[in-house]
C-alpha cells in the first residue's frame, strides 16, 4: 500500500473514530480500532512501518456441512491452539508484539526472545509472525492448553508483511518457518471435502486429547474457518464460570449449543460424564467464588508470569490497572526477582461477582 494514502486514510479514521493516536514504550503510533475500508482492525501505523491487523475468521459449528458449504476446492487444516493472538514485527530497531487489537503487548514483547529465534527479523526485517501465545503462565486467560506443563509457548500459524494485510500462502509459510526454525501450530495436511471422514477422526483425537480445534485454510485464497471441538466448549465455561456476572449469558449459551451440536454430529451421546463435567464447570466455580468471598471478600483468578525486565513488568502492571474494564479490578500480589526473570503474580477481581454475593449472603432480597 502506497505509505501517503495509508497516511490519508489513517487521517481520515481518526477524523471518523475508527482509529486512535498511540504512545507506548516511547513510541508513537496509529491504531485502528474498528476496520476501516481495506484495513482490519488492529492495524498499526507508524512512521516507518504499517503492520496489518489481523481479520476476524469465521467459525463453522458442523464440520460436514460447514466445510461443505464454506469450502469448494482444497483446504489445509491446522491446529487450532486454545492461547491469546499475537502479531510480531521489526519497527525501526525493535521487536514488537501487538495484541489483536493493535496495543503494543508489553508481555509479549518482552519475551519475544524466548518464545522464537529473533534471526528471521534480521533476515526477513519486513515479515509479520502471526501466532498464538499459550500456557499457564499468560497474563490473559484462565485457560490453558494441557499440553504446556508450564510458562508460555508460542505457535506461528501465519505470516505476512510489512504494508499487506494479505497472508503469505501456505507453501510459502512452509518455508519460512522450517528456515527461520519458527515454532508453529501443527499442520495436518491438505485435505477435500472428500476427506471428511479422516477430518472427523482428527476432531474426535482433538477432543480426546483436551485440545481445542482446527482451522482451515483454502488454497489459493485468503479463506479461512475455525472449528472447535466438544470438551474444548466445557473447559470454556469452566474458566468463565467463576466471573459470572461479567460474561454475557450468550457466551455460555453459544457454547452448550456448540457441545451439543458436536455430539450430534458424531453420533455421540451425552454421557453422565459429559453431564457432570459440564455441570461442574458452572457449580464448581461457583462454589468457588463463594469460598473465596467468605476468606477474603474477594472473586478473582489469580495470574502468574515471567519477565525478563522489571520496567517491562511494572509498565504491564499499570497498563492493566489503568485500562479499569467496568467491573474488574487488578490488584498486583507480587513482583520479585527469581533467577533469570522478574515473576509478577496479580489478581484479576470480579467487583460485580462480589457485589452480589455480598447482597445474597448479607439477606438481600431480589426480583426476578
Amino acid at each position: 500500500m502506497e505509505n501517503e494514502r495509508v497516511r490519508q486514510e489513517a487521517e481520515a479514521a481518526i477524523q471518523e473514530g475508527k482509529a486512535k493516536r498511540e504512545q507506548s514504550f516511547g513510541l508513537r503510533y496509529v491504531r485502528f480500532s474498528d476496520d476501516y475500508r481495506e484495513l482490519p482492525r488492529g492495524t498499526v501505523l507508524f512512521e516507518e512501518a504499517l503492520i496489518p491487523g489481523y481479520p476476524q475468521i469465521g467459525r463453522i459449528v458442523v464440520l460436514r456441512s460447514g466445510l461443505a458449504e464454506q469450502f469448494h476446492g482444497s483446504f489445509w487444516a491446522e491446529e487450532k491452539v486454545n492461547g491469546f493472538n499475537v502479531r510480531i514485527a521489526k519497527v525501526g530497531d525493535r521487536i514488537l508484539a501487538f495484541s489483536r487489537g493493535g496495543f503494543i503487548c508489553p508481555f509479549t514483547t518482552d519475551r519475544v526472545g524466548d518464545l522464537l529465534d529473533l534471526t528471521v527479523f534480521e533476515e526477513a526485517p519486513d515479515l509479520v509472525v502471526c501466532a498464538e501465545v499459550a500456557g499457564p503462565e499468560n497474563p490473559y486467560h484462565e485457560g490453558s492448553p494441557p499440553f504446556i506443563p508450564a510458562d508460555v509457548q508460542l505457535f506461528t500459524f501465519d505470516l505476512m508483511r510489512h504494508g499487506s494485510a494479505r497472508f503469505l500462502n501456505q507453501e510459502e509459510k512452509m518455508k519460512l518457518i522450517d528456515r527461520y526454525r519458527l515454532p508453529a501450530t501443527t499442520i495436518f495436511g491438505q485435505y477435500n471435502r472428500q476427506n471428511i471422514d479422516e477430518l472427523e477422526s482428527i476432531g474426535l483425537r482433538l477432543d480426546r486429547e483436551g485440545k481445542e480445534g482446527i482451522v482451515f485454510k483454502e488454497v489459493g485464497s485468503q479463506k479461512r474457518a475455525k472449528y472447535v471441538v466438544g470438551q474444548s466448549n466445557i473447559q470454556d465455561i469452566n474458566d468463565a464460570a467463576i466471573n459470572l456476572m461479567d460474561v454475557h449469558s450468550s457466551f455460555f449459551m453459544d457454547r452448550i449449543l456448540r457441545l451439543a451440536l458436536f455430539l450430534d454430529e458424531h453420533e455421540l451421546e451425552p454421557s453422565r460424564a459429559i453431564k457432570e463435567q459440564l455441570g461442574g464447570a458452572f457449580l464448581d466455580q461457583l462454589s468457588s467464588a463463594l469460598e473465596q468471598y467468605r476468606g477474603t471478600h474477594h472473586v478473582s483468578h489469580r495470574f502468574k508470569c515471567r519477565f525478563r525486565s522489571y520496567e517491562n513488568a511494572s509498565y504491564f502492571i499499570e497498563s492493566l490497572q489503568r485500562i479499569r474494564k467496568q467491573g474488574v479490578q487488578t490488584l498486583q500480589r507480587r513482583l520479585e526477582q527469581e533467577g533469570e526473570f522478574w515473576v509478577l503474580e496479580f489478581e484479576r477481581v470480579s467487583t460485580r461477582m462480589v457485589g452480589l454475593l455480598g447482597h445474597s449472603l448479607g439477606g438481600g432480597v431480589t426480583y426476578d
